[in-house]
């Protein structure tokens, strides 16, 4: 079920492009207006995309948008772009910490910057944004924070570790406050895709090739069904994509794959070796 999210308004964090920027569109297509974030602010750069472009983007399916530069390893600057936000919009209550560093090394190969340089990102900023929005969340009653992150599992494949280690990190992050936040009516949760998604990263780690990958719109779909549930009562999960779309009817993924025939699980298989689909 698409939620009807007209007149709501969604903090997405790494909006420039690929799942980040999929998920704004989505939601901007079902009402919801974004606060686009990210470091890209201007054209020109090696990859494509700004944070504006996006937000202009959503604003010509129908819907406001602002887009605000945010440097998640800046705690000032998170605390300023939330700031921002609210005063912008009034009420924010959907937080999506989609953002994440990535780099796949084995660890005699990983320098320590680049290790520190994603925990971070991926946990110190999953941490900062999400906590930066509490009091606001609380204050307008409740609502949803969504983390792209994978279940809670342990993961022994080679050349991970470094970025294993900060991706289940914000999934920690999240799931404790699925718990303090219970009363407060705001949800936690997390979600993964079951495979790997056509990004940047996943075709310069070259994790796969295209008969492995998705399209983002299967992680912005899932991320749809999650925001139709109520936060009250839907909290504290571990999620992947296919998990969620199945229990919203759907059977058939091929509308999502890039070439013919059923991807394989590597997403899912990198933090859970023996993982099986249903």
């Amino acid at each position: 079920m698409v939620p009807d999210l007209d007149g709501r308004t969604a903090f997405i964090t790494g909006t420039t492009r690929g799942i980040g920027k999929q998920i704004a569109l989505s939601l901007a297509e079902a009402g919801c207006n974004i606060v686009s974030t990210g470091k890209t602010t201007e054209e020109g750069g090696e990859l494509p995309g700004t944070i504006h472009q996006t937000a202009q983007e959503c604003e010509e399916r129908g819907v406001q948008a602002h887009a605000i530069r945010l440097n998640l390893r800046d705690e000032e600057n998170v605390r300023a772009a939330v700031e921002e936000a609210i005063d912008v919009f009034g009420e924010i209550d959907i937080v999506i910490n989609n953002a994440s560093a990535i780099q796949l090394a084995p660890v005699e190969e990983m320098p320590a910057d680049r290790f520190d340089l994603m925990t971070d990102v991926n946990v110190r900023g999953t941490y900062l944004t999400s906590r930066a929005f509490i009091p606001h969340l609380r204050e307008i009653g409740g609502g949803h924070i969504l983390t792209n992150a994978p279940p809670i599992t342990t993961d022994r494949s080679p050349g991970s570790a470094a970025y294993s280690w900060s991706k289940l990190g914000m999934t920690f992050a999240t799931l404790s406050l699925a718990k303090e936040l219970a009363s407060d009516g705001i949800a936690a949760n997390t979600l993964w895709p079951v495979t790997a998604i056509d990004t940047r990263a996943t075709r310069y780690f070259g994790m796969g090739t295209e008969d492995d990958w998705r399209s983002p719109d299967v992680v912005a779909d899932a991320v749809l069904e999650i925001l139709a549930r109520d936060p009250d009562q839907f909290t504290g999960n571990a999620l992947y994509d296919e998990e969620v779309l199945r229990e919203s009817g759907i059977e058939d993924f091929s509308q999502y794959n890039l070439t013919e025939g059923d991807p394989a699980p590597l997403s899912a298989q990198m933090f859970d070796p023996e993982y099986e689909r249903p």
